[in-house]
């Protein structure tokens, strides 16, 4: 019976324990602005090990569609 109730609970955690984000999405009511090439007068900015491009006052954040706009 204990061995019944370990597989049970080793199952269970399978399926539930698993808290790993592999894709996220926006929400439903945002809206995402993808830039597919950033400007010439573009700068690079390090900020705690991420790198992020900024022009025209806003910060963006590279991607494999493009450049998205991003918060710091």
């Amino acid at each position: 019976m204990k061995k019944f109730v370990f597989i049970v609970f080793g199952i269970t955690m399978l399926f539930l324990g698993n808290s790993c984000v592999v894709h996220s999405r926006p929400a439903a009511n945002s809206r995402v602005v993808v830039v597919k090439k950033a400007p010439r007068n573009h700068k690079v900015v390090v900020v705690k090990g991420q790198r992020y491009y900024t022009w025209n006052g806003k910060y963006y954040k590279k991607t494999r569609k493009g450049y998205v706009i991003t918060r710091i």
